[in-house]
């Protein structure tokens, strides 16, 4: 079941109302239906809509930049094009060294192509296992389209297909943020502790 049912050409912005609203859309919600519940606006100030790769990676350094405690992202394949970039692996170094009890989770949906691959994230991961923690998302927990990063319980970067960077950031949405990152917990905690990756870099 997708966590947000938006038929048609994606639009941002209704999905984005959709996501603030922080409901779960039935897949038997009909599309009228769900024109008819649209929510109410929010204050757009903080919310970004994206539409470009260097959009994206913005979003995802300013949102990571912004995390006090934890950082939680959920990716097909550790994206190299925004997790094997240097601001952004900088961002996460900053934030592993000098703040402390802090710690990143990834959640991994297609793992294959992170162990074919060089990955400075992996590498980072190896040598900070104590605060960067890798996992797969199993068999067992639904797949989802859908790619984000999550700073604490506030901030969110989403993108409802990982495959394209249209997407939408708010840098202050606990109702959103919290939202998924109940979802993303779920699926963490029926996750294995990723040991495969790390061990097929050695080799």
């Amino acid at each position: 079941m997708p966590l947000v049912a938006i038929s048609g050409e994606l639009d941002l912005k209704n999905g984005w109302a959709q996501l603030a609203n922080a409901r779960y859309a039935s897949e038997s919600v009909s599309s009228g239906e769900a024109h008819q519940r649209r929510p109410r606006a929010r204050d757009a100030e903080t919310l970004t809509v994206l539409t470009t790769l260097s959009e994206v990676r913005a979003a995802v350094n300013e949102i990571a930049a912004a995390a006090q405690r934890l950082i939680s992202i959920y990716t097909p394949d550790l994206e190299p094009d925004l997790y094997d970039q240097t601001p952004f692996l900088e961002v996460v170094k900053h934030f592993v060294l000098t703040r402390s009890f802090s710690k990143v989770r990834v959640l991994l949906a297609e793992p294959t192509r992170v162990m074919r691959d060089s990955n400075r994230f992996v590498a980072m991961g190896r040598r900070l296992s104590s605060c960067i923690d890798i996992r797969y998302v199993t068999a067992q927990s639904a797949q989802r389209a859908s790619a984000y990063l999550i700073a604490d319980d506030r901030a969110i970067v989403y993108r409802l297909r990982a495959d394209t960077w249209d997407g939408v950031a708010d840098i202050n949405n606990p109702q959103a943020a919290r939202a998924y990152l109940q979802e993303f917990d779920q699926v963490w905690n029926a996750s294995a502790a990723e040991h495969g990756l790390r061990a097929s870099r050695r080799g």
